[in-house]
Order: structure tokens, then C-alpha cells, then sequence
């Protein structure tokens, strides 16, 4: 189990802490992730595509709820599609997805549920709309939804708590790196604050890079290296984007047959794109670059 602590602002601008819960349901980042705020009676799991197997024959995924399909966005380097749905069977309506062409972009997952039961077909719908709502105002991913829904058919009690759940959910969701509420660019924002100058530090399997928060981006800087071995969760979209480095000089021999080298300073969209190119796999970014506190000029 691991537990983070999430600040958030309220209206009286006071600083208040959250406990937000992550279980490694495999015992690794890389496989089914479970998340809960104490209180709070949602429960959200995500996984990469590849554990899609372990994380449909979960009890959760029988349940009613929600679920967003996220992938690498070809006409944008580091952009994202998704999708957002609602179904009485998740799990059902995935295996449904994964026989459609349509719905062929995604590389990761998310579900949401209720730990108690309490969802129902209505509740679900408008957490559904609610949620598409928000994605498109922020416009940090692009949806592929072919409707915007707008259920409000709910009693004015169950509205108001369906709002609390999706206030949850814009805690808990960019932690399982599903990034729809954030305005475009805004992911290095959850990242600690610190000047200018301050270093961020990643290593993984030999490779290693230094980044910095600039108005350009998550910058990895001329220097650092990164795996050339892909594992089976580097997601189509970055290692494309990774080639186009590669055929623009900006990634070069490392110092071992196994590592490329960072030519120049690299912008990112986000430090979860950052990492995943360093590391050749999918990474949640705010959880792995460390502040080294130190500085660079």
C-alpha cells in the first residue's frame, strides 16, 4: 500500500491535506493500480493494456461504473486520446471494445466504481456527462466520443453527491496519470514546487536524465540517457515520438549499446511523456522525478 498526500485549496484559501491510497494490486507500478480517498465510498483501478486480463476478472470490474480508455494521439506528439463510457457490466462492455476498431487506440485504462455498491445506471450516466464535460473544457486530452450527454435526470440529493464523487475523481485521476481535467500543459504543475533552477532526477534500468520545469515544458536535458529496449507497456504513440527524436539528432549513441544519449535539451508536453521516453516503458511522471536538490544553470 502506498499513500500520498495531496494538497487542495479551498474557497477559504486555506491549505488542506487529502490522503489519497494506492495499492500495487501485482506489486508493481507497471500492473493494476488501485486508488481510494479516505470517505470517500469511489474506488478507481487503472492498468495498462497488457494487464487487461488481471483487471477484468476483478469483482470490480462486474460492477456499474465508469471507465476512460486513454492512448498516444498520433497527430500530436505526447497528446492523448480517450474515451469515457459508462456500462452495468465493465468488464462486458471492455471485452466489446477490444473487438472494435474504433476503440483500437488505447494503451491504458482507468475504471471507477463504488466500493459499496451504491452506483446506479442513473448515477453513472451523469458521472459520465459530467465527466466528458469537464475533459472537453480543459481540452488536455482529445475525446473520441461521438456525443456530449447531458444527464441530469437525478433528484437534487444525488446530484449534489454525484458532484462530491467527481470532485474526488479530480484528485485521484491524474495520480493514475489519466490527466482529463487538467488544462493542456498543466501536468508539470503537479509536480513539487520549487525555482526555476531546481533539478529533477530519474533512473531506471541504467538510464538516467535530469529535467527541469521551463515555460516550454518538462525539459530533459543535453546529457541524460534513455533505455533503447522497449518493454511490452512503451506505449505506439512515444515510440514514435521517441523514432522522430532518433532521425532529428536529439537522440544519439550512449555511452553503452544499450542507452541513447540526449544530443540537446528536449522539451516535453508533460513529465509523464518525459519519463516514458527515458525509461522505454509507461511511467507516471510525477511519481518517479525527484527533486536532487540541486541546481543547474
Amino acid at each position: 500500500m502506498v499513500q500520498l498526500a495531496a494538497g487542495s485549496r479551498g474557497d477559504d484559501a486555506r491549505q488542506s491535506g487529502r490522503s489519497v491510497r494506492l495499492f500495487l494490486a501485482d506489486g508493481t507500478p507497471e500492473g493494476v493500480v488501485i486508488a481510494g480517498i479516505g470517505n470517500w465510498s469511489g474506488k478507481a483501478l487503472s492498468a495498462p493494456r497488457s494487464r487487461l486480463p488481471q483487471l477484468l476478472v476483478r469483482p470490480e470490474c462486474s460492477k456499474t461504473g465508469v471507465y476512460v480508455l486513454l492512448g498516444p494521439d498520433p497527430e500530436r506528439s505526447a497528446g492523448t486520446l480517450a474515451y469515457v463510457g459508462e456500462a452495468d457490466d465493465i468488464a462486458a462492455r471492455l471485452r466489446i471494445h477490444l473487438r472494435s476498431e474504433k476503440k483500437d487506440f488505447f494503451d491504458r485504462l482507468v475504471v471507477v466504481v463504488s466500493s459499496d455498491d451504491s452506483l446506479t445506471k442513473a448515477h453513472v450516466r451523469y458521472l459520465e456527462s459530467q465527466i466528458i464535460r469537464l475533459a472537453r473544457a480543459a481540452e488536455a486530452v482529445v475525446l473520441t466520443n461521438d456525443a456530449q450527454p447531458d444527464f441530469q435526470r437525478l433528484p437534487e440529493a444525488d446530484r449534489v453527491d454525484m458532484d462530491y464523487f467527481v470532485a474526488q475523481l479530480r484528485l485521484v485521476l491524474p495520480i493514475l496519470r489519466c490527466d482529463l481535467f487538467r488544462r493542456a500543459g498543466a501536468e508539470a504543475a503537479a509536480m513539487p514546487a520549487s525555482p526555476a533552477t531546481d533539478v529533477f532526477a530519474f533512473s531506471t534500468a541504467g538510464a538516467s536524465a535530469t529535467a527541469r520545469e521551463t515555460d516550454d515544458g518538462f525539459v530533459v536535458l543535453a546529457g541524460s540517457t534513455a533505455r533503447r529496449q522497449a518493454t511490452d507497456t512503451f506505449p505506439a504513440g512515444y515510440e514514435a515520438l521517441r523514432d522522430q527524436l532518433v532521425r532529428d539528432g536529439r537522440l544519439t549513441d550512449g555511452p553503452t549499446p544499450e542507452l541513447f544519449r540526449f544530443a540537446s535539451d528536449v522539451a516535453f508536453a508533460s513529465p509523464s511523456a518525459a519519463a516514458s521516453i527515458v525509461a522505454a516503458r509507461s511511467v507516471s511522471g510525477p511519481l518517479e522525478w525527484k527533486l536532487t536538490g540541486g541546481a543547474q544553470s
